[in-house]
Parts: structure tokens; sequence; C-alpha cells
């Protein structure tokens, strides 16, 4: 944002007479060309995300259920529960397909 160095207020962009963009005071008759364009991109770096189901041993000790696999369709599957909102919403259930070669996570 810039602002009018003669009343110091801020300054609004608009479009110039010849089709060319410019700063202009709404309060007195200061007009500022832009002149040149400036623009640049700046991307956040993303943290890390951690596995919210822990590794792989996390899967050793489940239960199972039936479950149909939406990949292989399988009738049988893994399942555990974690708590993934607050303490008033409902536990996600977590799913994984029992057939080895398939090995399908999902969620409910």
């Amino acid at each position: 944002m810039l602002f009018c160095p003669t009343c110091a207020n801020m300054l609004m962009v608009e479009e110039g007479p010849e089709c060319g963009m410019r700063y202009a005071c709404n309060t007195c008759p200061y007009i500022y060309n832009i002149t040149k364009k400036v623009s640049a991109r700046t991307y956040p770096k993303l943290k890390e995300l951690d596995y919210i189901m822990g590794s792989a041993a996390a899967w050793e000790n489940v239960d199972s259920t039936d479950a149909v696999c939406p990949k292989c369709s399988h009738g049988r599957a893994y399942f555990m529960q974690l708590q993934t909102r607050s303490a008033d919403e409902p536990m996600t259930t977590f799913y994984r397909c029992c057939n080895h070669s398939c090995a399908h996570n999902w969620r409910d």
C-alpha cells in the first residue's frame, strides 16, 4: 500500500486515460503513473506431515471386522479408531484390507 505524499491518504489504483495503471488520491489531485509491472511469487515451505496412524507396526495388533474393500472387494478389513477432531466429535474409523496383496487403507 502506498500513501499520498501531500495528504497522507491511501492511494487507489485506477486505470489511466492511456490504458495504463496509475495511483490516484481520492482527496487531492495527486496522480502517479505506474511505469513498470512488479510481480513476485513466494511459496511457503510446507511442513512435513506425520503419518496419522503411525508406522506399519501400528496395524500389527488390531482387530478385524466385516468390511468390503473399495479397491479389491475383499470381505474383511482390519480397523482402528482414532480421535482426529475435537472431543465432542465422533472418532474416525480407519480400515486396512486384510488381503495382503491389496492392503488398501480407507476411512469411514
